[in-house]
């Protein structure tokens, strides 16, 4: 499998001349054209510095054109063509050919003198570490340990960890990691210890967002609407607010592109003007476009003046009356005034 790196820099296409598309984001692109769960397969054998610039070019890849797809999927077939069959998964086929050959001791003894060395799999879980994990680590540990953590880690998170620190402290781990040259094995035996140990605790190592009511509600979505709304009554009966929440994130004020225009229509001609023009200053460009397209010429072009005679309008204020628009499509979908895209939909 190319690595991510094959794609970097700004290499020459297929005819010689420099591509318009640099390397990273003709990576992105290519990850968009890829199943879901096969450009997850990618992401898992890459750093994390690598999945978060990915990350952010793969939203930027969403708006590229026919010329920069044709562009990456050359670039991609090109560089391709340099890669020897031999070179893919080579490293783990050598070592399982030289374990079942001479067995697991030998074997170690005799790929610790000739192969690569590989990042340790501690060393690589500290990448995915907290900040404030990282920073209990620097806290805790000898300075020179710390030194070492500080080393490994990417910039902005080394930066975060050290800004909670005592002073003292702070001034004396950067200036041990500027003076790191060469680290001894011992010494990366003793990080590795500590890690394990962080890793082992259980406390340390950051947790996946797993559940509540954001995921709670993308299921409920899913559901037919008959069992959402039964769902959403017994869930009311045992906690109130539990409930209040979880409608509120299924449908949020984005879903409002999942209307018809008549739909959309039908709910802004029940929304106070002055409410809306809150609700469409902390919007995109597009959202208000899309929603003034539903009025009169004249109710949006005072909405208009409403939102360009706003200056700084606070967050908590247009949540809010977003909040309260959403109440009304729940309303009106509730009451059968309009259909709610996304739901399991029921047909008789």
């Amino acid at each position: 499998m190319p690595d991510f790196n094959m794609m970097q820099g700004n290499e020459e296409g297929l005819n010689g001349a420099a591509p318009a598309i640099d390397g990273p984001a003709a990576a992105a692109i290519l990850l968009m054209l890829l199943d879901e769960s096969e450009a997850a397969t990618i992401l898992k054998h890459l750093d994390p510095e690598e999945v978060r610039q990915l990350a952010k070019g793969m939203f930027n890849a969403a708006n590229a054109s026919e010329v920069e797809i044709e562009q990456a999927l050359e670039s991609f077939v090109s560089r391709s063509r340099n890669i020897s069959a031999l070179a893919v998964g080579a490293d783990t086929r050598i070592r399982t050919v030289i374990h079942q050959a001479v067995g697991n001791v030998r074997a170690d003894n005799i790929l610790a003198s000739i192969a690569p060395q590989r990042s340790a799999a501690s060393l690589e879980m500290l990448r995915w570490m907290d900040v404030e994990a990282i920073s209990g680590l620097l806290a805790g540990e000898h300075p020179q340990v710390g030194a070492l953590i500080l080393s490994v880690l990417v910039p902005d998170v080394a930066a975060a960890a050290v800004e909670t620190l005592d002073e003292l402290l702070q001034a004396d781990l950067v200036l041990r990691a500027a003076q790191l040259t060469s680290v001894p094995a011992a010494a990366i035996e003793d990080l590795e210890a500590v890690l394990a140990n962080a890793n082992a605790d259980g406390q340390r190592v950051a947790k996946q967002n797993i559940g509540g009511p954001s995921d709670v509600a993308k299921i409920m979505k899913k559901m037919p609407k008959s069992l959402s709304e039964r769902t959403i009554r017994a869930l009311k009966k045992q906690n109130k607010v539990l409930a209040q929440i979880i409608e509120e994130e299924m449908f949020i004020f984005e879903n409002l592109r999942d209307l018809d225009a008549k739909s959309l229509g039908t709910v802004l001609r029940s929304v106070d003007a002055a409410q809306l023009a809150v609700a469409l200053k902390g919007a995109d460009r597009s959202m208000a476009d899309l929603c003034l397209a539903t009025m009169s010429m004249r109710a949006a072009d005072t909405i208009r003046d409403e939102m360009a005679e706003m200056t700084m309008v606070k967050r908590a204020d247009v949540e809010e009356a977003q909040k309260s628009i959403m109440q009304i499509v729940r309303e009106m979908a509730a009451s059968g005034e309009i259909m709610v895209a996304g739901a399991g939909e029921e047909y008789v």
